[in-house]
């Protein structure tokens, strides 16, 4: 059974740090691309960044470009969000997914095969 799985959410007050973590079982991560997306309630789902196969290519949000690094250990079959500097605004359920998607259609969360469940992250006073 292919699986996605994150991790590493939880509840960090304006300007601390969490990092997320994607595990997969069932298949391995390093023919794919990966991304992380977000959805805060009553929003659309939005790309957050994305990682080539091998880890050569990244890209980010605007919103985000400075503060997150995405990184991946193809050894560990595990995709990695670290998040600085975080402000209430990044505030959403976290998705990794898990696809053959290139150039800026990594945006578009229609263009991914595998989900995982999310992982909540919560920024707040």
């Amino acid at each position: 059974q292919l699986q996605l799985v994150e991790s590493g959410g939880g509840l960090v007050q304006p300007g601390g740090s969490l990092r997320l973590s994607c595990a997969a079982s069932g298949f391995t991560l390093d023919h794919y691309a990966i991304a992380w997306f977000r959805q805060a309630p009553g929003k659309e789902r939005e790309g957050v960044s994305c990682i080539s196969s091998s880890g050569g290519s990244t890209d980010y949000a605007d919103s985000v470009k400075g503060r997150f690094a995405i990184s991946r250990d193809n050894a560990k079959n595990t995709v990695y969000l670290q998040m600085n500097s975080l402000k209430p605004e990044d505030t959403g359920v976290y998705y990794c997914a898990a696809g053959g998607v290139t150039g800026r259609l990594w945006e578009s969360p229609y263009e991914w095969d595998y989900w995982g469940q999310g992982t909540q992250v919560t920024v707040s006073s």
